[in-house]
């Protein structure tokens, strides 16, 4: 991907080495094929180079003792991937509506970055330490419906969206702090496969804009019944 181009942050660059794949996914001999896989439940892991554009254009707010909600967090590597970047003093908050895929990322991510799940304790806030509480732990997951968010942590530096919204993401947009971001697949047409990912940014006014970046395919962000149904 570095080659590609995909990846040109130093940041991001070592945040994907030092958050590894293959923890994260059922086969570790086809850990690094960039292509999104299967974890059950009728999710997937994104393909890397997805992953790659996300942290790309979220880095800006995803610095030292930042805040951030990972919806649909899944695999839980993204989570990493972002729990990494806010450091010690950081806090990332990863929300799916599957029991069984919340647990799962916190295996993996116990396997991959116990620290990620143990208690704060480290003094190097990068001078947004009033973002976080120091006694919690770096990864926070929760069983929760992604589609409206994490009211309980509110605001956020940072919002990445995993599955596709039916629509404009009204309720997470208003979580986001003044400045903030929000990267988000988002359909663009009747059929659920027409998505293009958009990427909202909130000024100190509170104001947002609308960036299209790319046409995808995730799968919708929905309830769990339809997806474990297959959509």
């Amino acid at each position: 991907m570095v080659n590609a181009s995909l990846v040109l942050s130093p940041r991001v660059i070592e945040t994907m080495r030092a958050v590894d794949r293959k923890h994260y996914v059922r086969s570790t001999a086809d850990a690094y094929i960039d292509a999104p896989m299967a974890i059950g439940h009728g999710a997937t892991i994104s393909a890397p180079h997805m992953h790659a554009t996300a942290l790309e254009h979220l880095q800006d707010v995803l610095q030292p003792g930042m805040k951030a909600l990972d919806v649909g967090c899944g695999s839980g590597y993204l989570t990493a991937c972002m729990a990494h970047l806010v450091g010690a003093c950081g806090r990332v908050v990863g929300v799916d509506h599957i029991p069984a895929l919340v647990n799962l990322a916190r295996q993996n991510i116990a396997r991959d970055h116990p620290d990620f799940l143990a208690t704060n304790d480290s003094s190097d806030s990068g001078g947004n330490a009033a973002n976080v509480d120091m006694a919690k732990p770096r990864v926070r997951l929760e069983v929760a419906d992604g589609r409206v968010g994490f009211p309980a942590e509110q605001p956020y530096d940072c919002i990445h969206v995993g599955a596709a919204a039916g629509a404009r993401p009204t309720a997470l947009i208003s979580q986001l702090k003044a400045p903030g971001k929000l990267f988000a697949p988002v359909v663009c047409a009747p059929h659920d496969l027409d998505q293009v990912i958009i990427l909202y940014e909130k000024d100190y006014q509170g104001c947002v804009t609308e960036t299209e970046l790319m046409g995808v395919r995730y799968v919708p962000l929905t309830d769990p019944e339809r997806q474990t149904r297959g959509f």
